[in-house]
């Protein structure tokens, strides 16, 4: 039986898959680099989300907090990589 944590947990992975359409959209209309290094990030929050999901509802045996985080960490720095280096 489902319950509301399962649910939340998939309408923030759609959420995220979601943002991440939208910024590559915006990216291929207008070519800004922050675009596509923000949707990257996004890809990275897909990921974690999906991994969050399989690690507490379909595998809760297995601890998958580390890879979670080191995809959090590669998202982060993407779009931290986009905010430095993006010329104004």
């Amino acid at each position: 039986m489902w319950v509301f944590a399962e649910t939340v947990y998939l309408l923030s992975l759609f959420t995220s898959l979601i943002c991440m359409a939208l910024l590559f959209r915006g990216y291929w209309r207008s070519g800004r680099i922050l675009l596509v290094c923000s949707a990257l990030c996004f890809v990275f929050l897909s990921v974690n989300n999906l991994l969050l999901f399989i690690d507490v509802v379909l595998l809760p045996n297995i601890d998958l907090r580390l890879l979670r985080g080191a995809v959090n960490l590669a998202g982060v720095t993407i779009l931290l990589y986009g905010f430095i280096w993006e010329p104004y």
